[in-house]
């Protein structure tokens, strides 16, 4: 699992933007920013949408103000999902990043398998990252939601 100190490793992930698909290499766009990520397993699933999300977005604007220049959430779903469940949540101030094929997810240690359920997902956590290095790395234990939330967040920056 990814920690403290390390690198994030390189990837790309896919946006589904007004200009139309956009395939970002986190190494170039995380460059020189201080970036809030966070995950989710699922767009569309509960604690996801009534809590998890909706926290960023009601936050964004008081998190920016520490100094963050990307707030970023990604799941393993593929973009479309991801921009029909961002304009759904109001996330308009959120980059929603698909990492469809689990690729980042696992380079970062922190994917989990739900079965039949909807396969390899990601677990639910939030890094901060500071030029590329991660400096905070927030992983929830199964069935919890504490450490990732925005508000959790927010207090360590």
């Amino acid at each position: 699992m990814i920690e403290v100190g390390q690198k994030l490793p390189e990837a790309s992930l896919s946006e589904l933007t007004a200009d139309g698909m956009k395939t970002h290499k986190l190494n170039q766009l995380f460059a020189g920013k201080k970036v809030v990520l966070f995950a989710v397993p699922g767009a569309f699933t509960p604690t996801c949408s009534e809590a998890h999300l909706p926290g960023f977005v009601i936050l964004a604007d008081q998190i920016k103000a520490k100094g963050v220049d990307i707030i970023a959430c990604v799941a393993v779903n593929d973009a479309f999902v991801m921009q029909a469940w961002g304009t759904a949540q109001n996330a308009e101030q959120i980059m929603m990043l698909a990492d469809g094929d689990a690729s980042f997810t696992k380079a970062l240690g922190l994917e989990m398998d739900t079965a039949s359920f909807g396969g390899i997902r990601s677990q639910r956590y939030a890094l901060i990252i500071d030029d590329l290095t991660v400096t905070t790395v927030n992983v929830e234990q199964a069935k919890s939601f504490e450490r990732s939330k925005a508000e959790t967040i927010l207090d360590l920056l």
